[in-house]
């Protein structure tokens, strides 16, 4: 008889004991998932796996190792506790690694609340191909776009499970159904592509496969003709499908982990202004129907929403156990991991405050610089914030979009552009990073 996730992490931790661990942690997985890809009307990949997986984290003393398998048989999980518990022998002391006391653990927690599965049944692999070969169609019936270089659709669902030797345990499941379309315009040396796609929760909030698919061919299409703009001084509206990666550099130099590594550019900056004053990014981690969302993290503490940065001031670090211990901090439930490795800090679902202005307005009023619709590369120096990526997007004169333009790089400093920001309003709510399109003046652009 099959073994629910709950039994095998009990099981797992069982067998640790005995083992002799003196205290442990288990997580199990399981799950499958389906992939249809398209390509000239017709099936070129369908994919489908399942599978079941668990990661064993083991301490005596301060003296932690993990294991995993995805063989769930009970000798399996006995020669994984015993080998977890031998490789902690052997491992060097770490003062900050350990379970939550018990008055840490999340208490009451409703996951169903959050809405993480959607009860309507899983599609057929037709009705995936037919929604892939509808987003290919709408592309090409775009005039300019020449061919589609792919065209997909997925569903999953997975659930898991975590248990320790302090009391917690806790799972649940979650689903996802998302389509795409990457189409090219142009022919030869002179071809362009690019995309458009939705991921969701629950399948009926999906937007139409062939909204997708007039979407990615008609960027495709604006991109053709592009050239370098010149080089200077202007500035730089990021997109709002790229804005976000903005506040994800933020995100990372505030990560407990990085600043307890001194490797943090903002590691001096706590209580400090790093935004806009009128600017706050807030974590929502309860928000119904979206990926981020969960109802404790990986180490069994509650979730809970928090402003990373309010009016401004960045008020706190993104903090799991161990960065927190090493910091002198308390941690804010921020924890994740997967089957090998212990938890790190993570951030759930972001939101940055909106601004009142259209991103039409910002394009209007920006006079003449650059619209920037993909990001290629970086190099960005962890410690000073130095920043320095490739772009493609629209040049901008006198507020008006003037032609396409690739093969270019805009740099700066994070600390200086993040204090700079404008946001418009033009945000998608449904994302688990909601940040709308971003206006940053004087960046330096390196073109022609």
């Amino acid at each position: 008889m099959t073994q629910s996730l709950e039994e095998l992490c009990h099981a797992i931790l069982t067998a640790a004991r005995k083992a002799g661990a003196e205290t442990a942690d288990a997580i199990a997985l399981s799950g499958g998932s389906v992939e249809v890809d398209i390509r000239a009307g017709t099936l070129e990949k369908a994919e489908r796996s399942e599978g079941t997986d668990i990661g064993l984290r083991v301490l005596i003393g301060r003296r932690q190792a993990n294991v995993s398998s995805s063989d769930t048989r009970p000798e399996t999980l006995t020669e994984m506790a015993e080998r977890a518990v031998a490789m902690a022998r052997e491992t060097p002391e770490d003062p900050y690694a350990g379970l939550a006391d018990p008055d840490q653990l999340a208490q009451g927690w409703d996951a169903a609340a959050l809405e993480l599965d959607d009860p309507t049944p899983e599609p057929a692999p037709t009705e995936l191909q037919a929604d892939a070969q509808a987003a290919e169609a709408a592309a090409l019936a775009v005039e300019g776009v020449t061919q589609v270089q792919a065209a997909g659709a997925s569903y999953s669902r997975h659930a898991v499970h975590i248990a320790a030797s302090n009391g917690f345990s806790g799972g649940y499941q979650r689903s996802g159904r998302s389509t795409s379309c990457v189409a090219i315009a142009g022919t030869g040396t002179g071809m362009e592509r690019d995309y458009d796609g939705d991921s969701r929760t629950f399948q009926a909030d999906l937007r139409s496969p062939a909204d997708i698919g007039q979407r990615a061919g008609e960027r495709a299409v604006a991109r053709l003709g592009a050239r370098k703009p010149s080089t200077g001084q202007f500035p730089v509206l990021f997109d709002e499908r790229i804005a976000s990666s903005l506040i994800g550099h933020l995100l990372g130099a505030s990560n407990g982990a990085a600043v307890a590594r001194g490797s943090s550019w903002l590691k001096d900056d706590l209580g400090k202004l790093v935004l806009p004053e009128q600017l706050s990014v807030i974590e929502n981690p309860h928000r119904p129907r979206i990926g981020g969302s969960r109802p404790f993290d990986a180490e069994g503490l509650p979730t809970r929403d928090r402003a990373i940065v309010e009016n401004g001031i960045l008020t706190g670090w993104t903090l799991d156990l161990a960065s927190a211990r090493k910091l002198g901090m308390a941690p804010t439930g921020n924890a994740a991991r997967g089957v090998s490795s212990p938890p790190s800090p993570a951030n759930w679902n972001i939101s940055l405050t909106p601004g009142e202005a259209s991103r039409a307005d910002l394009i209007r009023d920006m006079g003449t610089g650059l619209l920037v619709t993909s990001l290629i590369g970086s190099t960005i120096n962890p410690n000073t914030g130095d920043y320095s990526r490739g772009a493609a997007g629209l040049w901008i004169e006198n507020g008006e979009i003037a032609y396409p333009v690739n093969e270019c790089t805009i740099a700066g400093n994070l600390r200086e552009m993040l204090l700079r920001i404008i946001p418009a309003n033009d945000a998608r709510a449904y994302l688990s990073r909601v940040v709308p399109s971003l206006l940053i003046e004087g960046m330096t652009l390196a073109g022609s």
